[in-house]
């Protein structure tokens, strides 16, 4: 399942078998990078580890790549098996509230081939509001080996997003905000606008008010819709840097469908190269 409650979690968590229930705590604030780590610190839920985007779920910034660009398959195997996890692991992933992190190890973990990966439905403020415990001290866990798999899901190169736009072979959706499309605002890469040719699909629209993703029905009404006559598997998500894509990879897997790939650069491995042209405004 990719989806888990936090009540569903609670049960788990207190059931006979909780060596094979992996929870891993993504909170980050790309602003703040140390945010995520010092509140795991300070509080997280029971037996849970951390997981850094910058350090865990990315791999080196390069002059070339965007500003999280996929960890070393070795490096993160190598991150997974320290964590405990293995074959036979449940991993569940949270952050803050709106499963934008989550869903990044979601990912991850489905490019390396594991198949029992969930992300806790509205994050720590869903635990919270449940009355759900937390803990300060880190609870001690012992390594695993984490071998990977046929992949799950899959990703593209900025190469391949040049032919395959320019010849008509995918529909490109951009998850950022409206105003960050649009070229308005931008506060986080050096040019502003977006791929010419992608299309605006804000991935907070997978959300309810309360950080929840919306239900399998609606989520399954709304991208049939976005997606019109395109097949998912002619789909490429991408974002500002291929983190909250990761959220609308998400969503169509809970809407029933499966097989969108990840531009995993997204647009600020875009324009890393000055030559490639950018869009502004709201198409």
């Amino acid at each position: 399942m990719h989806l888990i409650e936090p009540s569903e979690l609670a049960a788990v968590l207190a059931a006979p078998g909780v060596s094979h229930t992996v929870v891993v705590d993504c909170r980050h604030d790309l602003l703040r990078p140390d945010w995520g780590r010092q509140e795991f610190g300070a509080a997280h839920i029971p037996g849970a580890v951390f997981a850094h985007l910058d350090r865990d779920l990315s791999g080196p910034v390069t002059p070339q790549s965007g500003r999280h660009p996929l960890p070393d398959h070795a490096a993160l195997a190598a991150f997974l098996g320290a964590a405990g996890i293995d074959a036979a692991t449940h991993v569940v992933a949270y952050d803050q509230d709106k499963s934008i992190y989550a869903a990044r190890l979601w990912w991850l973990l489905r490019w390396l081939g594991h198949e029992r990966v969930s992300v806790l439905n509205g994050g720590l403020a869903a635990w919270l509001a449940a009355g759900l415990p937390l803990q300060a001290t880190v609870a001690s866990r012992a390594s695993g080996l984490f071998i990977e798999r046929p992949a799950l899901a899959r990703a593209v190169t900025t190469a391949q997003v040049e032919h395959e736009l320019s010849s008509g072979q995918i529909l490109l959706l951009d998850a950022r905000g409206a105003d960050r499309f649009a070229g308005e605002n931008e506060t986080l890469d050096p040019v502003a606008g977006h791929v010419p040719g992608a299309r605006n699909q804000p991935f907070a629209l997978n959300l309810e008010s309360d950080g929840r993703l919306r239900p399998a029905a609606a989520l399954g009404s709304m991208w049939r819709t976005v997606l019109g006559a395109t097949p998912p598997t002619q789909v490429v998500a991408m974002c500002g840097s291929g983190v909250t894509a990761c959220h609308n990879l998400l969503a169509l897997e809970l809407a029933g469908l499966p097989g969108a790939r990840l531009y995993a650069g997204s647009f600020s491995e875009w324009i890393r190269d000055p030559l490639r042209k950018v869009a502004t405004g709201p198409s």
